[in-house]
């Protein structure tokens, strides 16, 4: 992996690029690492219905709101890309405790 540069650091649209992709290869792995934990949460859980809990993701969705403004960071934005995670890991958790159920 190569070195970080400030955004304005970045001579050209290959600097720039450079660094998106050294981010994007971060995301990815922190992505694999919370992906671990959800596994582990649909294990746990027992009802399908419990993978969709209202009151967990409004509170999930008020942190990032709250922590996008503080990172100068569009709220709606981090907002959109959260209940698009927060969606797909519903779907998958109903997948793995209904598959489990099954047996």
């Amino acid at each position: 992996m190569t070195a970080q540069n400030a955004p304005a650091d970045c001579q050209s649209k290959d600097d720039v690029r450079a660094e998106i992709d050294r981010i994007d290869s971060l995301l990815l792995n922190l992505f694999a690492e919370r992906h671990q934990y959800v596994t582990r949460m649909a294990e746990i859980k027992t009802d399908p219905h419990e993978a969709h809990d209202p009151v967990r993701i409004e509170a999930v969705i008020a942190k990032i709101r709250q922590r996008s403004l503080a990172l100068d960071l569009d709220e709606d934005q981090a907002e959109l890309v959260w209940r698009t995670l927060i969606d797909w890991n519903i779907n998958y958790e109903k997948g793995i405790i209904a598959a489990r159920r099954r047996r």
